[in-house]
């Protein structure tokens, strides 16, 4: 039986985001950003359909655990670091990664007594203002961490960049060039560009990238979608009409009764809502593809249900397809409308919503699925 709402993950298209991303990178490696259930697109099927990837970055230890308990073999790196020294003693028990972005890190692996060592990326904060050290206290903790026994050497290198999406905005070459004048020549691999870095910003190319929107088929920038850099999207957003009806002149339609009938109208009512994860902000307008037909919406969203135009699809019947972002309909336009960013809209897929997975050609495999897998 085919859910009412369903997203269906194209992860042949994973993939070819990849490969499109190694096109970008300058010959750096890969670190795949899988955090936050895998953009929600699910953590261990995005992993294994990333395999080609050189790391994994997850934001906390809990999800490089689940990735090793789960036989992912390659590196990974936890961005946040560890909270606490039952946090440390794993990452060094199972291999992993950390980033030390604070003094209470440094000492926790100073005081560690565990037998085992961990590879490090020391973070600098060149203006993020958020996870780092200052760039003043650089030199310091680069000596503490190659005097500390549980840090293998080289220590890495990396931060993050906070303005790389504005091409015209001079912070992000003054964030590089605050990282190079920090590390000098520091031994180690190094790391700046995001998404929008590896697209827009050549010299953030360092030894390693660090893709995470781009690898889902959307673009970083609001200025365009993905298809402009010859990405391809993940996840196609569907459903189904639940009903279709006539109203008339004055009627209103939705909670609140804001949009009012101007003329006689085909209403359709779509099997999606807020509970499913589509944005209750949207305005009347934004579009929706009945049958590969853009149409608008009217009214508020509901917990459960929108509502339609079908002036533009007047043969459409209950029962009929919906996409509501996806294939035919980039995400970057829907989060345009619902003045979000497409970020929210892919994480946001509550746990109701099916996954349906497809395989390579592009026919949908009848295994529906958890978003979470």
């Amino acid at each position: 039986m085919k859910p009412a709402t369903y997203a269906v993950l194209n992860l042949e298209a994973l993939a070819h985001n990849l490969n499109t991303v190694r096109e970008f990178a300058d010959g750096a490696k890969v670190m795949a950003v899988i955090k936050a259930n895998g953009y929600g697109h699910g953590l261990l099927r995005v992993a294994k359909a990333l395999s080609g990837a050189d790391a994994f970055a997850v934001a906390r230890v809990e999800e490089a655990m689940r990735l090793r308990e789960a036989g992912i073999r390659q590196r990974i790196v936890v961005l946040e670091g560890f909270a606490c020294a039952e946090e440390l003693e794993h990452l060094i028990d199972h291999d992993i990664d950390v980033v030390i972005h604070n003094f209470e890190q440094l000492q926790g692996l100073e005081n560690c007594s565990h037998p085992g060592v961990i590879s490090v990326w020391l973070k600098i904060d060149t203006g993020m203002n958020r996870l780092g050290f200052e760039v003043s206290d650089f030199a310091g903790v680069y000596q503490r961490l190659q005097n500390c026994p549980k840090v293998l050497s080289p220590i890495q290198l990396m931060t993050h960049l906070a303005n790389a999406d504005k091409k015209q905005d001079q912070k992000t070459a003054m964030q590089i060039a605050l990282f190079e004048d920090a590390v000098g020549d520091c031994p180690g691999d190094k790391s700046i560009a995001n998404s929008a870095g590896i697209l827009a910003w050549q010299q953030a190319r360092k030894n390693w990238v660090r893709p995470g929107i781009m690898l889902y088929g959307v673009s970083p920038f609001a200025e365009s979608d993905g298809r402009v850099f010859g990405l391809r999207p993940v996840m196609s957003l569907r459903s189904r009409l639940l009903a279709v009806k006539q109203i008339d002149t004055g009627q209103t339609v939705g909670y609140g009764g804001q949009w009012v009938c101007k003329k006689p109208t085909l209403l359709g009512v779509i099997a999606v809502g807020y509970g499913d994860g589509y944005p209750r902000q949207v305005k009347a307008g934004t579009p929706v593809l009945v049958n590969n037909v853009r149409v608008p919406v009217i009214g508020r969203i509901s917990m459960d249900m929108m509502t339609v135009d079908l002036q533009d699809c007047s043969d459409a019947v209950a029962g009929d397809s919906v996409t509501l972002w996806g294939e035919g309909l980039p995400v970057e336009e829907i989060a345009g409308y619902a003045d979000t960013i497409p970020y929210t809209l892919l994480c946001g897929i509550t746990q109701r919503v099916q996954i349906v997975e497809e395989d390579v050609s592009d026919q949908a495999k009848a295994k529906p699925s958890s978003v979470n897998s």
